[in-house]
């Protein structure tokens, strides 16, 4: 009784302790859930505000014409079909290109790569990732200025040097998605006498498959707004060219930027169309991204 009593003071002190602690643990989570949260807003502060404008300045500019109609022929006016045929032809050409290279150098690097080798195509990959686009445009141009001599355009041109600026990010975002499949498939593979390259195709690649086409669609809207590579490769042109080994190709990116460097006469109407490829442009980027995200679901669902 006496040891009860002696305790009994005790408890509403620990009570009252555990109390304080458990309202400081509270207020703490609030701050920083406070500070998170402002935080995010001032981080798509920006965001919103740059699509707020572009939409704002791009939409009157966008219409019938703007998609049907190339600019050949027409003073201070036309559309901009050839540029949107251009762009998603030098883009898919690229990644015709860019892709199989990519996630090849990726598998090498998840499952095959070893020692010396491995380090030497990860320095390379690190490397590739820091070159400026420009960089990339004058090393497609040089490329085919030993075959087809100086002054040359052509829109395979741009692929090529957008090609050379998606691989690494293929090959990253692709190694990552790799790393992700768990061993224990490929050791369950390797026991029933799977050979290695199977395993890879059968299992490693349908298990990464999400992950896979995220990485490519990454680095297909990395590439898609580039100026500076196509400026030195594809050169500029009024008129549709859909071939793009046959003569210059125009592209969004470039119309924007010559529209607005070469308004000409008609100022404003030459802004407005430069704001809708803007536009553009990031609608493009956004259904590449919203096409990520609905096979992302589908895959989950179907392995689920």
């Amino acid at each position: 009784m006496a040891a009860r009593a002696g305790a009994s003071p005790a408890a509403p002190s620990l009570l009252a302790s555990r109390s304080a602690a458990a309202r400081a643990r509270r207020l703490r989570d609030r701050a920083a859930t406070a500070a998170i949260g402002a935080a995010f807003a001032l981080a798509m502060l920006p965001l919103a505000s740059l699509l707020y404008e572009v939409a704002r300045r791009g939409l009157p500019g966008l219409g019938a014409e703007f998609f049907t109609a190339s600019a050949r022929g027409v003073v201070g006016g036309g559309g901009a079909a050839h540029a949107v045929v251009g762009t998603l032809v030098i883009t898919g050409v690229a990644v015709v290109i860019a892709v199989p290279i990519g996630l090849l150098a990726a598998i090498y690097l998840t499952e095959y790569g070893r020692g010396r080798p491995r380090r030497a195509l990860r320095l390379l990959v690190d490397v590739m990732s820091g070159i400026p686009s420009i960089v990339a445009g004058l090393f497609a141009y040089a490329l085919f200025e030993l075959f087809f001599g100086p002054g040359i355009r052509l829109g395979v041109m741009g692929s090529v040097a957008l090609a050379v600026l998606m691989v690494p990010v293929v090959v990253r975002s692709a190694e990552e998605a790799l790393k992700v499949v768990p061993g224990s498939l490929r050791e369950a593979a390797y026991a029933l006498g799977t050979p290695q390259w199977k395993t890879i195709a059968r299992v490693v690649v349908p298990t990464a498959f999400a992950g896979l086409v995220t990485a490519v669609m990454l680095a297909t809207a990395r590439v898609v707004g580039e100026t500076a590579p196509l400026l030195v490769t594809t050169g500029v042109i009024d008129s549709l060219n859909v071939n793009p080994f046959d003569g210059r190709m125009h592209n969004l990116a470039v119309y924007a930027y010559t529209e607005y460097r070469s308004p000409g006469a008609f100022r404003e109407a030459a802004f407005e169309r430069a704001w809708a490829a803007a536009l553009t442009l990031i609608g493009i980027v956004m259904a590449l991204s919203l096409a990520a995200r609905l096979i992302q679901r589908r895959h989950a669902r179907r392995t689920a």
